[in-house]
């Protein structure tokens, strides 16, 4: 199955790697603009990521954006002067038409990936819908939340793994599960960044490993993904939510790069390395 996003971007099927990056959380309307240039300009056509809500953040004292109106009206402003698909976060049924006034993508964080109605109403936008598998949801039993949006009539689904509970403030990531979700047909996308999360590893923040973001990231490329997702900030050190995972931005063109060859690579000449 193929989701196709603009002339010239598309995920799944026989389509290049695509890529979803930008950062947690919209800090400021010049921000996003100045990092959707930026990663447009090293990576070519992408779907751009922005929260306009963080509404799970570790500790009520913590940085959760501008809101959904003020949020609404920065990412439109970006898709129209930039023509760059986006993707945001919805955490409510009742957020998902305005946010997709402004959004091609709505995503479902990984902790509502259970909650029926906000599938529901995800689905009912006629929007791409991008799933994030819950850190607690097998990757056999994820097809039931994507089922759950297709019974509006809206099929244009994305699978997202961004790594399971092991323990307390850790997750793994079983390269096994990509294949797995990718078995009922809708296009599968890894999220390199929050799977090196180890979330409330901060006490009132949660912490990150992201030297090892490149390392699973290629792994899923060589498994089989069709898009990689990657929380980017120029300086995750001052980032306002999730720099601790976040990939700095002047590494995102050496990982690309490498990236794509990976996904080059002919898929039966990685069947017939099994």
């Amino acid at each position: 199955m193929t989701v196709k996003l603009s002339p010239s971007l598309a995920i799944g099927g026989n389509a290049p790697l695509a890529l979803i990056a930008g950062p947690c959380v919209i800090e400021s309307e010049e921000h996003v603009h100045f990092l959707a240039r930026r990663i447009g300009e090293i990576a070519g056509p992408f779907v751009f990521k922005a929260s306009f809500d963080k509404a799970n953040r570790s500790s009520v004292g913590s940085y959760r954006g501008p809101g959904l109106r003020e949020g609404v009206r920065i990412l439109a402003g970006l898709r129209q002067a930039l023509h760059v698909p986006v993707l945001t976060d919805i955490h409510e049924p009742a957020q998902a038409e305005m946010a997709a006034q402004a959004a091609d993508i709505l995503q479902i964080p990984a902790f509502l990936c259970r909650q029926t109605d906000l599938l529901l109403e995800a689905g009912r936008t006629g929007r791409v819908v991008n799933i994030k598998k819950g850190q607690f949801v097998s990757p056999r039993d994820i097809h039931l939340a994507a089922e759950k949006v297709a019974s509006t009539g809206n099929n244009q689904i994305l699978l997202t793994e961004r790594g399971t509970c092991f323990g307390y403030n850790n997750l793994v990531v079983d390269m096994r599960g990509l294949a797995i979700m990718a078995e009922r047909g809708w296009p599968v996308v890894f999220d390199a960044t929050h799977s090196v999360q180890m979330p409330g590893a901060g006490g009132t923040h949660s912490g990150g490993e992201p030297r090892f973001i490149a390392p699973l990231a290629r792994a899923a490329v060589a498994v089989g993904v069709d898009a990689l997702f990657v929380e980017v900030h120029e300086a995750p050190e001052r980032a306002l939510s999730d720099g601790a995972n976040a990939l700095r931005l002047d590494r995102l063109g050496a990982v690309l790069t490498e990236l794509r060859a990976i996904h080059a690579v002919p898929r039966h000449a990685v069947d017939h390395a099994e």
